[in-house]
């Protein structure tokens, strides 16, 4: 049952990503900019063909082949060799996984990812919602798995 909630999840932060850019690409011209919070977050539509900083640009073969992994990667964990993850844990790969799959629906659907937040109080590049759970959720995952979850540390001797 377990396995249902972290799919909603899933559907919802795509859902969420895929509604944005949306209403970015309908009502902001490509390049476009409009202010949203002044001197703090505007949105700017951009196409990416890569991944961050554009890096890898054009590849998009490389994103889809990582995806493809790291989808069977989760699969093969959940179902066959549970590692000792908690329920956190659980949910943060979960929050990574969506924000894939969510620029994966692009780069399939478009060829290019459609990227539209812009911070104005720090030089950083454009991203999207997606992003946003990937890294939140990878910053997350890596923290609670370093000062939180010993148990993945341990070397089980096997008899």
């Amino acid at each position: 049952m377990q396995f249902f909630y972290y799919c909603l999840f899933v559907a919802g932060i795509v859902a969420a990503d895929q509604v944005t850019k949306a209403l970015v690409v309908a009502n902001i011209p490509l390049g476009g900019h409009m202010d949203f919070l002044p001197g703090i977050l505007d949105f700017t539509y951009l196409q990416n063909t890569g991944a961050a900083f554009s890096s890898f640009e054009g590849m998009q073969w490389l994103f889809a082949l990582i995806f493809l992994v790291f989808t069977v990667g989760l699969f093969y964990e959940y179902f066959r060799k549970k590692l000792p993850f908690s329920k956190f844990e659980r949910w943060m790969v979960a929050a990574v996984y969506a924000g894939g799959l969510g620029n994966m629906i692009d780069r399939l659907r478009l060829g290019y990812v459609v990227d539209m937040i812009e911070t104005q109080f720090m030089d950083f590049p454009v991203f999207n919602v997606a992003d946003c759970f990937i890294t939140c959720g990878c910053i997350a995952l890596f923290a609670s798995l370093a000062f939180c979850n010993k148990a993945i540390w341990k070397d089980e001797k096997k008899k």
